[in-house]
């Protein structure tokens, strides 16, 4: 039996953190939230949608890459959204993500089950840019993997 005092540890804390912000997020697919964190402070948050003043996929009711069938990795320029994890680096401040963690959290929107949080090629190479060191994420099985971006295969 859990023990009901028992705190998470920080990886398990930052990922519920990333969690909760990519309940924010305006995809029909999958929601995803992104947080960096330096020194145990979150500097910056991010979560999947469409663009500033653009219209999100939960407002048109339409998926373009459901629409079309598009597998899960492919295609994403048809996609209007931006990348949770691109959003958290667009919204951070350089100096403060060089060296840091960034968290990475999803859900399917169908059933609310577990996503894979592992970054896309494009967010691997934005996530290498902006000096961030390391990158935790759960895996479909909710295991936390905590890698280097150089380390991400997809």
């Amino acid at each position: 039996m859990n023990n009901p005092n028992t705190r998470p540890d920080w990886d398990e804390y930052f990922l519920n953190i990333a969690r909760e912000v990519g309940k924010r997020a305006t995809c029909l697919r999958r929601r995803y939230g992104a947080i960096i964190v330096k020194d145990k402070i979150i500097v910056s948050t991010g979560y999947n949608g469409a663009p500033r003043g653009e219209t999100n996929c939960i407002d048109s009711g339409v998926c373009e890459r459901e629409r079309l069938h598009v597998p899960k990795g492919e295609r994403y320029e048809l996609c209007v959204a931006v990348h949770a994890e691109q959003n958290a680096i667009i919204n951070g401040n350089p100096e403060e993500m060089n060296g840091a963690t960034i968290y990475i959290a999803g859900v399917n929107c169908a059933d609310n089950s577990n996503a894979s949080g592992e970054p896309c090629k494009l967010c691997r190479r934005m996530i290498i840019n902006a000096r961030i060191a390391n990158v935790v994420y759960l895996d479909r099985d909710r295991k936390i993997v905590n890698k280097s971006p150089h380390d991400i295969d997809n």
